[in-house]
């Protein structure tokens, strides 16, 4: 089994629950998210999402589950290709308060599986698409305090 790990991290000027209110609406992701373009589904602990990603100019739909929802904290979930173990991905937000005011949003995924040595440009791309999600959320969050 191949395994490989991306993440990356940004420091936003806001609360915890502010990050996590335009983290969890899903509703307008298609208006500002360069990534994560589409996202249906209800959220909590082991309900099945509904997720449209474009990455290398390429969309995909993934219907990962939801394996934790801890506002203004965490929320992860396990997704794959085809069956388990071809290539899957454990996709998490992590939003941890800092001292001054200020949250680092932690954003990641952790691939496993067999096809994950054929993946590594797309994997790249995966974290710059990330980079990019992660500014544009600082920047909305920032924008509305």
């Amino acid at each position: 089994m191949f395994k490989n790990e991306i993440e990356t991290s940004i420091k936003i000027s806001a609360t915890a629950n502010k990050i996590w209110q335009e983290l969890t609406n899903f509703n307008e992701y298609k208006n500002w998210n360069p990534s994560i373009i589409d996202i249906s589904g209800e959220l909590g602990k082991n309900k099945t999402l509904k997720i449209v990603v474009k990455i290398d100019e390429k969309t995909m739909i993934f219907k990962p589950t939801v394996l934790e929802c801890k506002e203004n904290k965490e929320l992860r979930w396990f997704g794959k290709i085809f069956l388990g173990g071809i290539f899957d991905g454990e996709h998490y937000f992590l939003i941890k308060e800092n001292s001054d005011g200020t949250c680092t949003f932690i954003q990641g995924e952790k691939f496993s599986g067999v096809l994950i040595p054929f993946f590594g440009k797309t994997i790249l791309n995966t974290k710059k698409g990330f980079e990019a999600m992660n500014e544009e959320l600082k920047r909305r969050v920032e924008k509305n305090i």
